[in-house]
């Protein structure tokens, strides 16, 4: 620590921060980077992917059917008593 008055917190982050990282200076931030090739997707990934965009669908179906059920067992607890007793 430099100064026993200081910030110990302050004089611990100025200790441990780390220099100029040399990619973030090698070009300026109006140059584009390097070109890099595009890699095809894999299988795993296109799983994954096609997952993901059903993911929504398949949620709104799901709630779709769970509120068909409530009104279904809703309609069904209505029948019931006026029914078979008799």
């Amino acid at each position: 620590m430099s100064d026993s008055d200081g910030d110990p917190t302050a004089d611990f982050l100025a200790e441990v921060r780390p220099g100029e990282t040399p990619w973030r200076t090698d070009r300026p931030a109006e140059v584009p980077g390097p070109q890099t090739p595009e890699r095809p997707e894999g299988r795993a990934r296109q799983v994954v992917r096609a997952v993901g965009e059903a993911a929504p669908y398949v949620q709104a179906g799901l709630f779709a059917a769970w509120v068909a059920m409530s009104v279904a067992d809703a309609a069904n607890d209505g029948d019931s008593d006026s029914g078979a007793q008799g």
